[in-house]
């Protein structure tokens, strides 16, 4: 009996010696890994984009760069670009207060919002004007683009306390409430005119358009917008519509297996094309797919969401979250060499998920980095291996993305893309948003202790 009992104190000790070593080792990888990516988002990103973006002729931001960060094209400046842009900064401004242009960085592009892409006869945000700031186009609006403004208003606030900027973010909040917000079946109309009327879709409109679908990716942004809002200022208002859209994207856009539907007619019926052919289908990819990077974004924003709310022990959140990151991870994932592919679809002829699109985009790697550290860290025993593949992404990520000698990333993986190597480093869908946000939120989670929930 005291040979058996000292074998087992024996094993015990071992085993627990053997925690101690792995729980070390993972925490010097965390460590390294966060110095890595400061360092990448100092050296790699902030410094080639700013103050270089900033347009001193016309105001706002320059948005389309060369591979190796040289402006051109004709610089048009579309509400999105600008609006992230401004909240970078603003962010920036934060984290690295000795760099003061940052902040004045950030003050320049709240003041083209103010002055030039926020319409003073209707109200609301244009999408967007070419650089001098004349409206293309008839000036018509979307929910999505309205969010970022949102966005940016409110981090901008946060760090400047002017409350130029927050008298227009309520004039912002208001502005989608009255024309935006669907008071029958909730959520928000994605496409308006320039008066606020929300498009209606009709016969005339292409199969292939999204014109008068609502859809899950203005939401999951008017998801985010809020929850900065709500931060700034926590109205009552504000806080139903932060807890509407966190509920409607966790119990409506989202499916039983963990991925969101892209698109839905007004009333939340979802659009497919799964009974159809392969041909109709990839015909209609575009309203139609699995996105496994706003999958693994939309688990973080929902849990930010919940966080801000105050919402305590919110497990039903957290469930449908770790959900959605399994998901991607089982079906998106390159075990490999790492990283989520674009596009997939459960086709009713085949079994399992189809990959569709195989390219890595930017912003999805991003976004699947700091989701994975995200659940890492809440569930760091888990049989998903959140850090060996948040580890193995990070790894892609410098191999495949991340330019070192020209900075900033490539828009989309070159194993799968290599001729991104001379693309386009900034236009009007690319600028710093996804990655400084995942990058440093990473940074700021890794000085945090992992505990399993």
């Amino acid at each position: 009996m005291k040979s058996t009992g000292f074998t087992f104190n024996l094993i015990a000790l071992l085993l627990g010696l053997t925690h101690q070593v792995v729980s070390q080792k993972k925490t010097e990888e965390r460590s390294r890994i966060a110095t890595e990516m400061e360092k990448s988002v100092r050296t790699e990103m902030l410094n080639d984009w700013y103050p270089q973006a900033v347009d001193k002729e016309f105001g706002g931001y320059l948005s389309t760069f060369t591979y190796d960060f040289k402006p051109t094209g004709p610089q048009d400046k579309m509400i999105v670009t600008q609006a992230r842009h401004t909240w970078t900064t603003a962010k920036a401004a934060e984290r690295y207060p000795a760099t003061a242009y940052y902040k004045s960085n950030s003050q320049h592009g709240f003041r083209f919002l103010r002055d030039v892409m926020w319409d003073k006869e209707f109200g609301g945000f244009y999408t967007l004007v070419d650089r001098k700031g004349t409206v293309k186009g008839v000036g018509n609006k979307e929910a999505y683009g309205n969010a970022f403004g949102l966005y940016a208003l409110s981090a901008y606030y946060h760090m400047s306390h002017d409350t130029a900027a927050l008298n227009l973010a309520k004039k912002s909040f208001g502005w989608l409430e009255k024309h935006s917000h669907d008071p029958v079946h909730k959520g928000y109309f994605q496409h308006l005119r320039r008066d606020g009327t929300p498009i209606k879709r009709d016969a005339s409109v292409p199969s292939t358009s999204d014109l008068g679908y609502k859809d899950q990716n203005s939401s999951i942004h008017l998801l985010e917008a809020l929850t900065e809002l709500y931060g700034v200022w926590p109205d009552p208002l504000v806080r139903e519509r932060l807890n509407e859209m966190l509920l409607l994207i966790r119990d409506k856009i989202t499916s039983p297996k963990g991925n969101l539907v892209l698109f839905f007619q007004p009333d939340w019926t979802p659009v497919s094309y799964r009974d159809s052919s392969e041909a109709v289908v990839l015909k209609h990819r575009n309203l139609d797919h699995v996105s496994f990077g706003h999958d693994v974004e939309t688990a973080y924003l929902m849990l930010e969401a919940s966080h801000v709310l105050g919402l305590k022990n919110d497990t039903k959140t957290l469930e449908v979250g770790k959900r959605m990151v399994d998901h991607a991870l089982a079906t998106g994932f390159d075990k490999t060499v790492g990283g989520f592919y674009d596009q997939g679809y459960y086709f009713k002829d085949k079994p399992g998920m189809s990959i569709i699109k195989e390219s890595k985009n930017w912003w999805s790697q991003a976004e699947g980095l700091n989701t994975l550290l995200l659940m890492a860290n809440k569930f760091p025993n888990d049989p998903a291996q959140y850090f060996n593949n948040y580890k193995l992404l990070w790894q892609y990520c410098q191999t495949y993305l991340i330019d070192h000698e020209h900075g900033d990333w490539y828009e989309e993986g070159l194993d799968k893309d290599p001729q991104r190597k001379t693309g386009l480093k900034g236009h009007i869908w690319k600028a710093t948003y996804h990655t400084y946000r995942a990058l440093t939120s990473c940074v700021d989670q890794s000085r945090t202790k992992p505990s399993d929930h």
